[in-house]
Order: structure tokens, then C-alpha cells, then sequence
């Protein structure tokens, strides 16, 4: 599962590090909307709120399909059919949606067939692996260009800085008996670990189904917008993007992390294995070491300005290995939907 999460980036730097091309191809940033709410985060946990990518369309029924918007949502989705007053009443755990099964259960199934798919967008995610003095947490991100700690000046037009995680999600709206404001929420789509990193969840593996439990991660900007654009991109097509992706890089982090009210750099700062005092610089947390060094200067916890610079340049690099896609392709083929043809992406 995908439990903890980190997204420090400012509101404007995030905004930055999501451009993208519209349709004709005109570089854009997503417009926020209720930015006012969105609050960055070394420890983010379901119940908390954080940021996402959506097609404008689902806001404006009129809008191009291509255009994104970023919102900050409640962590743990509330199906729009639930009927209680408090959506801490849900019965059951909606932060993850196993991809194999979303398509069936109901908290999940009608959202999905409407269209309602988002980005979950991140610094990285935790994991935690269990040893014999209790559980050691890891902290997972994408690789990083080693320009990403160049310094920019805020005019500049293209985001250098560190690559956001970018993981599939599900959104739903729903509106509160006797309220008007609807309450939009989402749930992360996980799916079975990769190798590198299965070896830090301690879960037995089944026949058939692998490991479970790791974010199902969109590598490449062309994921990121198929998965977006409802209008143009059909479910059964859509569901081809959820599978493992072997694009990501890890390092062990302290325990302080642990605790969801710590909430500062500590966080995500690399430690070594029976050392931990001291910081293992190797080539997957160098940028990050450099990025903590400078952004601590002075105090412990970073002002919003001096929040970390990172990029959204994109690697696209599809897995043409059998996953829990096939699973959701047989389900849509017994709803009676037309076999879709495969494209080049």
C-alpha cells in the first residue's frame, strides 16, 4: 500500500514543475484552483489533503479535455453515493484501490467508468520494511537529473528542479447532507511491487497475484495525459498505463518519520544502515543531500521560498510485462465494451 507521502514544493513551484503541451501543442501551466488550502508537507497521511492533476473539463463542461488543473483533495476517497454525514463514518479504507479489483467494487466502479481519473503528484512515497527491531522506512522517488539543484530565478519560463512522483489516481465528488460545497477526495491505485523494491514489503507472496502494494506510477508525460484526458482516452484504454514501473530509486530514511505530526526535512534525508547519524552519499540521494544542506541553513524547518527546486522532464519507458492490466481488460471485455486497438505511444 501507499500510506505516507511527501510534497514540500511552494504553490507556485509546483505549479511550475506540472507543465505540460495542451493539444496544439502550446506549453501551459495547470491553473490552481482553492489554492488557498493547499499546504506543503514532508509527512503527508490519508485524512490529510493533497495536491492532484485533473482534466479541466471534469469543473468546466465546455473546456478542451487536454487542460489540466490542479487541486488539493482529501486523502481517502468518499464515494459520491454515501449517505452518512461524516465521511469519517466510511465503514472501510478508501486511501488505496488495488487495480486488480477497482473495477468491481463500488466505492471505485462508478467514479472510474465516469472519467474521474487524476494524478497524485509527490517529492516521493515511504515504505516500510520489517526486521527484527521493528520496521525500517525507505523513501522512494524518481531518478534525478544531476542539474535538478541548479539554482533558477523565478521568471525562469522551464522547471529544472526535482522530477515530482506522478501516481494514478481515482477522485469522487460528494456534497454533505445539508451542505453546498461539494467535498472532492481520491484514492491512490496501487499495484504489485517491482523487484527493486519487493523486498521491503513484508507481505507473502500469493500464486499468481506477486507482491502488492506499491503506487501504480505514471512514467512519461504521455501517461500523464492519457490517463488525464477522459474525453479522448476510453477506460479500457486508460487501465493499459496501471502496471510496476522499474523507474524509481529508493533510500533508507530515520524513524522520525514515523511519526505523522514530524514534519520537517528530517524526513526524507538519507541515512546509513547502522550509522545513522551520519548521511550515505551515493548516486541516488546526491541531489537530495544538496538540496538538504543548502535548505537548512539557518533553520530546521524551510519557508516556502526556499522550498526545493524540481523538474518535470519526463522518461517514458513502457513495460511490456503481463500485470494486473490484463486483469481490468477481461473485466471490461465481459461488460460488453469493443476490444480496443493498440497504439503507439
Amino acid at each position: 500500500m501507499c500510506g505516507r507521502t511527501a510534497c514540500s514544493l511552494a504553490a507556485d513551484n509546483l505549479r511550475r514543475a506540472c507543465a505540460y503541451r495542451d493539444r496544439r501543442g502550446q506549453h501551459r501551466q495547470p491553473e490552481w484552483v482553492r489554492r488557498e488550502r493547499y499546504q506543503p508537507s514532508y509527512n503527508k497521511g490519508p485524512q490529510s489533503s493533497g495536491p492532484v492533476l485533473l482534466s479541466r473539463r471534469h469543473l468546466h463542461q465546455d473546456a478542451d479535455s487536454s487542460e489540466r488543473v490542479l487541486m488539493d483533495m482529501r486523502w481517502g476517497l468518499v464515494p459520491s453515493w454515501f449517505k452518512q454525514d461524516n465521511p469519517s463514518r466510511l465503514q472501510f479504507n478508501t486511501s488505496n484501490c488495488r487495480s486488480d479489483t477497482m473495477l468491481s467494487k463500488s466505492s471505485y466502479k462508478g467514479a472510474l467508468l465516469k472519467g474521474r481519473r487524476c494524478v497524485v503528484l509527490a517529492d516521493g512515497f515511504y515504505e516500510w520494511q520489517q526486521q527484527s527491531g521493528g520496521k525500517q522506512p525507505y523513501f522512494i522517488y524518481f531518478p534525478q537529473t544531476k542539474d535538478a539543484m541548479d539554482k533558477e530565478t523565478e521568471g525562469d519560463e522551464e522547471w529544472k528542479g526535482w522530477r515530482l512522483l506522478t501516481m494514478a489516481g481515482i477522485f469522487d465528488c460528494w456534497k454533505p447532507p445539508g451542505e453546498e460545497e461539494m467535498l472532492y477526495t481520491y484514492s491512490i491505485i496501487t499495484v504489485d511491487a517491482s523487484k527493486d523494491v519487493s523486498f521491503i514489503h513484508h507481505r507473502q507472496v500469493r500464486p499468481g497475484k506477486g507482491v502488492a502494494g506499491m503506487p501504480a506510477i505514471l512514467d512519461g508525460d504521455e501517461a500523464i495525459r492519457k490517463w488525464l484526458d477522459f474525453a479522448e482516452v476510453p477506460t479500457q484504454e486508460a487501465v493499459k498505463l496501471i502496471q510496476p514501473t522499474e523507474n524509481i530509486v529508493f533510500h533508507p530514511v530515520s524513524t522520525f518519520v514515523n511519526n505523522i505530526r514530524n514534519n520537517a526535512p528530517e524526513c526524507v534525508e538519507p541515512i546509513e544502515l547502522g550509522a545513522k547519524k551520519e548521511v550515505k552519499a551515493t548516486p541516488s540521494n546526491k541531489v537530495m543531500l544538496s538540496w538538504l544542506k543548502s535548505s537548512q541553513e539557518g533553520s530546521p524547518q524551510k519557508k516556502e521560498n526556499d522550498l526545493p527546486k524540481w523538474t518535470s522532464q519526463f522518461i517514458h519507458t513502457p513495460s511490456r510485462k503481463k500485470t494486473s492490466a490484463d486483469v481490468l481488460q477481461q473485466w471490461l471485455g465481459k461488460q460488453g465494451q469493443p476490444p480496443v486497438k493498440k497504439h503507439k505511444a
